[in-house]
């Protein structure tokens, strides 16, 4: 599915569900613990955007790195405004088609692009699951899209091993009536908090 489908639909309907979340954060919610370790809420947002400028950053043949992993100088009611304008800033970069195939540096390794766009897809929904249980929110985005996001999960994101150089605590096993975004925030070493 990696090498053949074109993922840049599928994240924008990620960003898209996300935003909807980041536009629902209540500002004493800001504080709250999330079920990814590192990250309060606050934090959470502020990582969020940084995705969607790494994967602009990407898409222009330039170093993710470059980015913080934390976007930290947002106000606290200025995060779905600044998430939507990364996007906005990122869209242009990968509108033409041959950027799905040229060579591009991910922070995990020199890769397609559409393989990028699929890692961050993923990151995203990952994220925006981690958001939605943080802040009470409904977890679940579009079924269709999470089963096709834990699909390529699957076969890129190793089982084992998990830590070290594969950023990802170990597999959790889902609760039985877990639906795909949770399971994909699953597979990804999460768990409800």
């Amino acid at each position: 599915m990696t090498h053949t489908t074109d993922p840049r639909p599928l994240y924008r309907e990620a960003l898209t569900w996300t935003t909807g979340l980041i536009d629902n954060v209540r500002e004493d919610q800001l504080t709250a613990s999330t079920p990814c370790a590192d990250f309060d809420v606050r934090t959470l947002l502020g990582h969020l955007v940084a995705t969607v400028e790494r994967a602009r950053v990407i898409g222009e043949g330039g170093d993710p790195r470059s980015i913080p992993i934390v976007v930290a100088d947002i106000r606290d009611d200025g995060y779905a405004d600044a998430y939507r304008s990364a996007a906005d800033r990122m869209w242009p970069v990968w509108a033409d088609d041959s950027s799905l195939d040229a060579t591009v540096t991910a922070p995990w390794g020199t890769v397609p692009g559409r393989a990028a766009i699929w890692g961050y897809i993923n990151e995203t929904l990952v994220h925006g699951w981690d958001l939605a249980v943080a802040t009470g929110q409904p977890s679940e985005t579009r079924p269709e899209l999470a089963e096709a996001v834990l699909g390529v999960a699957r076969q890129a994101i190793p089982a084992d091993p998990r830590g070290g150089p594969v950023p990802f605590a170990d597999v959790v096993d889902p609760f039985p009536t877990a639906g795909p975004t949770e399971r994909l925030a699953n597979w990804s070493g999460r768990k409800s908090i």
